[in-house]
Formats: structure tokens, C-alpha cells, sequence
């Protein structure tokens, strides 16, 4: 789902749109209406007549190559398998969907192979009306069979889309050009923008043969090219090393008002290094065209080389308008010594966040204090009205104090000697049981209390370092070990960690995702989104209010009610967030004069202009 906050509406929730009258034939009284975008908390920006996105330069030239860095390797060109490989980057470049999302919107969406969406009051089913004019890179058109193929096929293949389709109960072929997805039960007002986010596979592809007389095997990571319908597609590769994408110029879709002025370079080129290191070497000599900076001290001390000086790299900080969703370093909850919430919540008291915003992120980050931070969905106060009434209901499940206290993180002074919250972490350890037996924390066994941090990036290292420290002076033996990509998804998928650095990415409508994130079902399954292992009665009960809920209020309030009792539980140690986006590029684009407001997609906006540095940005 997209990013991001905005004020409540009345009928927000409701899939609110406008007519089509002027692009489709009449339809019978008491049909429901055809809708050109869909939208789960304002009306959409963009009116059915619209002729091309307000944050896009409709002549953009096309032409040129744009070099971005990966960090890690690939190994397979299929996105779909849940725990099959590492998939490529840019893939998604290769699919269409039947609506496309714009960076510029709170959940909204536009259709793209669909024309147009259509379903009840009650959102038991949604229709879509396909474009017939819509074709595979093979020049074969796209069907309600090929729809059908994609469902099946995607939920087949991955565990997470399963989930997150959990309430569609058949897809159908109900017209020459439509097709409709069925769902078993009413009021779901997310479920028709939901399943408008399915990617569009070739079924006559996918169910053909390999050149070796393989059949192909879409629960199966591989190499092979593999057949879209979108504006790129694969043009070379060197295995885990390098993918090149080539723009499709006669892509059916390139003067559709949602691809008017978007994909504008020939090839984009995707180049994969071991380590941040010599990728950011080889943005500094030009040989990478675009660098995104997530590391403070970096951007702070990194960008003052020669191409900065002479102004032919430019630097920016650009506000970004969207939910700060919760990062933190996550505990795997399946391990015994996190099982006590006084243990987790001792882990908090013990990372002094002050000190390391001033000694190692230069004062750039606020603390998160929420999953929905920055939005309207953060909890605030105590809770009230129709949240207060959600929590009631599942009183006997939550902590006491969700009731009593507002949840906010411990606060030192920034000197790094503040023992106070080392003192706090010492009292909750000693409640939970946990005493010190020649310096080693031990449980009532005699256990030894420990735990490995495992990192994917050397990044981390100079921030967890710190805080080991304290942890070593409250008794826990604690280590760290980076690994590299492909190893560390590998033991994410079998749970083999006890902590990580992890996040989920949070929308301005929170909705069927959260039961991938924080769903008892979700759990278990090998590559889930609920990489902690979350399960609770009371969350899987509040989640269930956020799906169904059938107003933006209560939307609010059961998101809320959620962010209260998750934050309560302590299942994470919060981290840090900035809204805005860093990003350093070499002079030789040019870009549209309004930028989206929730995220700069370079790729899909911006062109090739050698003579033309950028302008100065607009908010």
C-alpha cells in the first residue's frame, strides 16, 4: 500500500470516484456505476477526462540511460515465489496491473488494463471492465483468462498474497472484456483497490515450455527472461551482477492518461555491488547516476567531493508527505528470553536514542512514537469514544496500561552517562524473574540471557555497538554478525534470528495488510510480513475493525486502538524517522516542476537532458 496521512472525511472509507460517462457505453439503471480510479480516503484528484497527471511534463523526451546501485546480489527473474531465491530488481517495471497507483495520492489508483471498476453497495464483488486494446509484449492481447491465470497463479506461488487475498472466493470471466472478483464477505470497502493492485501475467507463457522442454514452474525461482505487458522489459543480465531494462516503444499503454510523460529512459540499469562502499565510489565517479542516502552521518560528512563542488552532483532534502511507519529493531517473539513483556520493554530503557541522535545521526531524526507516526492514526492521549469502546471489548487481552497511560519512549539526557534508564531496565529484569550471577544475567534455571543481533549492512554496525554496551551492563551476553543479503533473507525466512532491523510501511488507510504484519495466521508462514511472530487475540480482533470498518472515524479510532495495544506489548525497540527523502544526482536530467508529494519516483518521471540541471523543487 502507498504512504501517508490526511484529514478525516465523511465518507472517506467509501471507494469514493467520479463518472465515466464520456469514455464508456451506458449500462442499465441500477448497475453499479463504472468508475475510471478508485480512492479509500479522499475522491480522486484526477477527473475521468483527465489528459495526464498533474506531476508529470506530458512531452518529455524519451532517450538516455539511468544507472542506479543495488546492494546484494539476484539470482531469478520471478518476483512471485514466497521463499524462492532473490528476485531482481525493477521487475515490477516488467507487469502491468489493472489500476495503477500515483505517488501524489493517498490511496489512490487509476485504471490502467482495466477501463474501469464497478461493484455493489455492499462490496461483495468488483467488476473490471478490461481494454481491449491492451497486449503482452508478444503482441498477444490481455484477457479476463489471463486475470483469472494471475490470481491463481500469484496466490498459488506466494503465502503473503494469499493472505492478503484471503476474502476472494472466485475470480470469473463475466464478459467478453470483464471480470469479476468475488469476495465472502460484505462491507470490506478495501477489497475492490485492493485486488485493482494484481499484476497481469501471460497465462499462455507461463503455461508453456522452457527452450530445454522444461515446463514453467511459477512457484520456482529462474533465470529465464520472463514475458510482460508493461513499459519495460528485460534486455541483458549478468547473474547477480547487473540487469538492463529496455523500454518498450511500442508499449499499448504509452498514451494513456496514466503513462502520459512517465518512462521516459531508453534503458535503466541496474548494477549490484557486495557492499555500500564501492557503490558509493562509483556514484562519486559518475558510473551510477542517482544515490538515495538513508545514513545520517553520510549525508552529513560523505558528499564533499569534487562533483558536489563544481555543482555537476546536486544534493537535496526533499519533504515527503506520508505515514512514518514503524522501524525498530524487531525481536523474533518465537525465542524464549523475549516471551516476558518486561524483558522487551527493559530493551527500550536500555538504548539511549538521545545520545545517538546527537553523537551519531547529527540531529537529523525524531524518535518514532507510534507504527502510524506523523498521521492522524497515531495513538495520542488516553483513549476515548469509539476507540475507548474497540479496547473495552477486548479488555481481558491488552496490557492494563493501554487504559491508564500514554505510551511514550525513555528519554536521557544525550550524554551517554544517564544511568536512568539502565536503572529502570534493572527493576523490570528483576520483575520478570531475571537476576545477575557473576555479572551474567540468568533466568530461574541458571540460563544465561543473550541474544545476536543480525544486520544485513555494515551501516548498522556503529549504531547497535552502543547499545550492545548497555545491554552488556544490564548482564545480557550479546553478540552481533553481519551476513550478506541472500543469507540473511534465507534465515528470515526459517525465523532463524533473535534480532533484526526491520519496518512496515504504513498507508494514510491501513486495511487487510495489517493481518500480514500483525496476524496470528501470518505467524508461521515462511517469508511472512509478521517477521516478529506477533499473535494476539486482542490485535487480530482490532484488525479485523480496520478492514470492516465502515467509516473514516472508526477506520481512526480502530487504527489507533491497534498502534495503543501494539506499543504496549513492547514487541519492538522503536527507532528514528525523517520526513523527507536525501538524495544526491548527477546533473544530467530533468524532471517535472511539481515533484509527488509522497515520494520521488526518478524512474518513471524524470528524463534524460544532458543541457538541463533541474529546477528547484516546488511544495
Amino acid at each position: 500500500m502507498t504512504q501517508s496521512r490526511l484529514r478525516t472525511l465523511t465518507a472517506a472509507l467509501v471507494l469514493t470516484l467520479g463518472t465515466t460517462t464520456a469514455m464508456q457505453p451506458a449500462f442499465a439503471q441500477g448497475q453499479p456505476e463504472r468508475r475510471h480510479a478508485v480512492s479509500l480516503v479522499a475522491p480522486p484528484k484526477m477527473k475521468p477526462d483527465f489528459k495526464a497527471f498533474d506531476w508529470v511534463r506530458p512531452d518529455a523526451p524519451k532517450g538516455g540511460v539511468l544507472k542506479q546501485a543495488e546492494i546484494g546480489t539476484f539470482d531469478s527473474f520471478n518476483a512471485f515465489p514466497t521463499a524462492q531465491g532473490n528476485p531482481a530488481d525493477g521487475l515490477g517495471l516488467i507487469y502491468d496491473r489493472l489500476f495503477v497507483t500515483t505517488p501524489d495520492e493517498a490511496s489512490a489508483a487509476y485504471g490502467l488494463v482495466a477501463a474501469w471498476i464497478s461493484y455493489p453497495d455492499d462490496f461483495s464483488s468488483a467488476t473490471f471492465g478490461l481494454r481491449p486494446e491492451a497486449r503482452f509484449h508478444d503482441g498477444k492481447p490481455i484477457t479476463p483468462e489471463d486475470v483469472i491465470f494471475s490470481f491463481e497463479a500469484q496466490t498459488r506461488a506466494n503465502q503473503n498474497i494469499k493472505s492478503y487475498y484471503k476474502h476472494v472466493t472466485a475470480v470469473e470471466k463475466t464478459g467478453a472484456h470483464e471480470v469479476t472478483f468475488r469476495f465472502d464477505s460484505k462491507g470490506n470497502r478495501e477489497l475492490p483497490q485492493i485486488v485493482s493492485e494484481l499484476q497481469i501475467l501471460p497465462k499462455h507463457w507461463w503455461e508453456g515450455k522452457r527452450d530445454n522442454g522444461e515446463a514453467r514452474d511459477i512457484t520456482k525461482s529462474s533465470l529465464e527472461l520472463p514475458l510482460g505487458s508493461g513499459p519495460y522489459r528485460v534486455k541483458s543480465f549478468e547473474a547477480g551482477r547487473k540487469v538492463v531494462y529496455e523500454r518498450v516503444k511500442d508499449w499499448w499503454a504509452k498514451d494513456l492518461p496514466v503513462a502520459v510523460g512517465q518512462y521516459n529512459f531508453d534503458e535503466l540499469h541496474f548494477e549490484y555491488f557486495g557492499d555500500r562502499l564501492p557503490a558509493f565510489g562509483a556514484f562519486k565517479t559518475g558510473q551510477i547516476d542517482v544515490w538515495r542516502e538513508n545514513s545520517a552521518k553520510a549525508w552529513a560528512i560523505d558528499f564533499d567531493f569534487d562533483a558536489i563542488k563544481s555543482g555537476r552532483v546536486k544534493k537535496e532534502t526533499i519533504p515527503v508527505a506520508r505515514v512514518a511507519g514503524m522501524q525498530a529493531f524487531m525481536l523474533n517473539l518465537r525465542r524464549p528470553q523475549f516471551q516476558d513483556a518486561r524483558v522487551r520493554q527493559a530493551l527500550n530503557y536500555a538504548f539511549d536514542y538521545e545520545w545517538a541522535n546527537k553523537n551519531l545521526f547529527y540531529e537529523q531524526y525524531t524518535r518514532l512514537q507510534s507504527y502510524f507516526d506523523n498521521s492522524e492514526l497515531a495513538s495520542r492521549d488516553l483513549p476515548t469514544g469509539l476507540e475507548l469502546d474497540i479496547l473495552n471489548s477486548v479488555k481481558s487481552d491488552v496490557p492494563p496500561e493501554v487504559f491508564t497511560t500514554v505510551w511514550k519512549n525513555p528519554v536521557t539526557d544525550g550524554t551517554g552517562e544517564d544511568r536512568r534508564g539502565l536503572m529502570e531496565a534493572s527493576k523490570l529484569l528483576r520483575a520478570a524473574g531475571l537476576t545477575r550471577k557473576d555479572g551474567a544475567l540468568v533466568d530461574a534455571k541458571g540460563n544465561t540471557i543473550g541474544f545476536e543481533f543480525l544486520l544485513a549492512s555494515p551501516t548498522w554496525d556503529r549504531i547497535v555497538q552502543p547499545y550492545m554496551r548497555k545491554l552488556e551492563q544490564l548482564g545480557f551476553k550479546v553478540t552481533s554478525r553481519q551476513v550478506d543479503p541472500a543469507q540473511y533473507k534465507n534465515r528470515l525466512d526459517k525465523f532463524d534470528f533473535d534480532v533484526i532491523v526491520g519496518g512496515f510501511g504504513q498507508s494514510e488507510s491501513p486495511g487487510n495488510e495489517q493481518r500480514a504484519y500483525f496476524g496470528s495466521a501470518a505467524a508461521d508462514v515462511p517469508g511472512t510480513r509478521n517477521v516478529g511472530g506477533v499473535k494476539n487475540k486482542a490485535i487480530d480482533a482490532i484488525i479485523e475493525r480496520i478492514v470492516f470498518a465502515k467509516s473514516r472515524d472508526e477506520l481512526v479510532a480502530a487504527t489507533r486502538a491497534l498502534d495503543r495495544v501494539l506499543l504496549w506489548n513492547h514487541y519492538v525497540v522503536p527507532h528514528w524517522h525523517m520526513p523527507a527523502d536525501r538524495i544526491a544526482y548527477w546533473t544530467r536530467f530533468g524532471r517535472p516542476e511539481k515533484l509527488t508529494s509522497r515520494g520521488i519516483d526518478i524512474a518513471r518521471t524524470w528524463w534524460a537532458d544532458p543541457t538541463q540541471s533541474p529546477p528547484a523543487t516546488k511544495q
